[in-house]
């Protein structure tokens, strides 16, 4: 194996290891910012020695003992300075022990549950939303500084600061390395799910930049919510969002046409979804539903997806089941982005002047001041009523607020076809 090769192992093995390596480091020094320097202390002990000696047979464990000795060490190094400041003692040696001690035996505790008490953590909501998806990114998706920087088109500088404050955030917090109990997890679930899908969203729908999907940010997200589904089996939520990403995954190819300009959902080739991985997204809605939970927000939401998934043609989507889904939806947690969904859904199953009407009411709102999709859903539903030169102004509104250069060359053509 060339060097180039061993550095390209290294880095698949990294991404994949290095969640759960810096997981069982929490655990073991309680420190979200120690835990991640002594994994990439492990890293770069990892590249210099495995060109040389090959790759182990289990990297991940390799890696995991590199940094336990240097935790170790590092503990017996902060030991020995304190003792220079105070006396040399029995008891100060017995403290020692003790200490040493408690850490090789955290180190060799089972660590099944520390991905799931790290995303709880890094999803914490002392931390405000941004830092929260640069410091799951970097702790759960393995990205590094400038991976996450790119993915969302800001400056990496501004990422870079963005986990070291939330880093020091958690410490300043004393935010316990745990999963949290009855009410509190309801409510620091709701913290992980979000971040989660607000991957998710920028990957399917970039909100700026020349491209229309950042697919990678996707996978991502799709990759966290299997592994939250796997450790939290019992809550039906996170079947939900699981069964949401995984349906509206499905038409990533679809999506975009080989010269990458945006497709529609309705205008989409069904032939080309990944019908494999609807079936996978409904089953992850079955098992939500199964549970005997109340539905949420999520689940609601994926069951909506899976009207359109169950339909082969566009023709034959059920939109009064999704009108009534979204009627349901909005009862629940009714936002203003949710009643444009409604609008929509009421447009293609009562007709375009019930959408229009719902639509309306929704223009003095002030949360979409500056939403590009409200002036595109009148400009559509405008079309279909044949009040074409109102359907042509809004969607030139709509072109002129989207940061998307994609997006703003589709709506743009449908001003001039309007």
């Amino acid at each position: 194996m060339t060097a180039a090769d061993t550095h390209r192992t290294i880095e698949a093995v990294w991404r994949i290891e290095s969640p759960r390596l810096i997981a069982g480091l929490v655990r073991m020094v309680r420190d979200v910012g120690l835990a991640e320097d002594l994994a990439q202390d492990a890293l770069v002990a990892a590249l210099e020695r495995w060109p040389d000696s090959g790759v182990p047979e289990k990297p991940g464990a390799w890696l995991m003992a590199t940094a336990k000795h240097r935790a170790i060490d590092r503990m017996r190094h902060r030991t020995l300075a304190q003792q220079k400041h105070q006396e040399l003692g029995r008891d100060a040696d017995a403290q020692r022990e003790v200490a040493l001690a408690d850490l090789e035996a955290a180190i060799d505790d089972d660590i099944g549950d520390d991905l799931l008490r790290l995303m709880f953590t890094s999803c914490h909501p002392v931390l405000a939303t941004e830092a929260r998806v640069a410091l799951t990114l970097r702790l759960l998706g393995g990205l590094t500084t400038d991976e996450i920087a790119r993915a969302f088109l800001v400056p990496e500088a501004t990422v870079a600061q963005r986990i070291v404050r939330a880093k020091r955030a958690l410490a300043d917090a004393g935010v316990p390395f745990e999963v949290p109990r009855g009410e509190e997890l309801a409510r620091r679930l709701s913290s992980v799910l979000e971040v989660i899908y607000l991957v998710f969203n920028e990957g399917y729908s970039a909100t700026a930049g020349d491209d229309w999907m950042r697919p990678a940010l996707c996978e991502e997200a799709l990759r966290l919510g299997r592994v939250l589904a796997g450790l939290a089996p019992r809550e039906a939520e996170v079947h939900g969002i699981l069964a949401l990403m995984e349906i509206q995954a499905s038409r990533a190819r679809a999506r975009t046409s080989p010269s990458g300009e945006p497709v529609l959902l309705l205008e989409q080739d069904r032939s080309r979804w990944d019908w494999i991985q609807v079936r996978r997204g409904l089953a992850a809605l079955a098992r939500a539903e199964s549970l005997g939970s109340p539905r949420g927000t999520y689940t609601l939401q994926a069951a909506i997806a899976a009207c359109h998934a169950r339909a082969r043609t566009a023709e034959q989507t059920d939109w009064k089941r999704i009108a009534e889904l979204y009627d349901e939806l909005a009862g629940m947690a009714r936002s203003p982005v949710v009643e444009l969904n409604r609008a929509v859904a009421h447009g293609m199953a009562f007709g375009p002047a019930a959408g229009l009407a719902l639509a309306d009411a929704l223009t003095a709102e002030p949360a979409l001041a500056g939403y590009h999709l409200l002036p595109s859903v009148r400009g559509d539903l405008l079309s279909k009523l044949g009040r074409r030169d109102e359907a042509r102004a809004e969607f030139e509104r709509a072109a002129s607020m989207t940061r998307n250069a994609r997006e703003r060359k589709l709506l743009l053509d449908r001003a001039a076809s309007a």
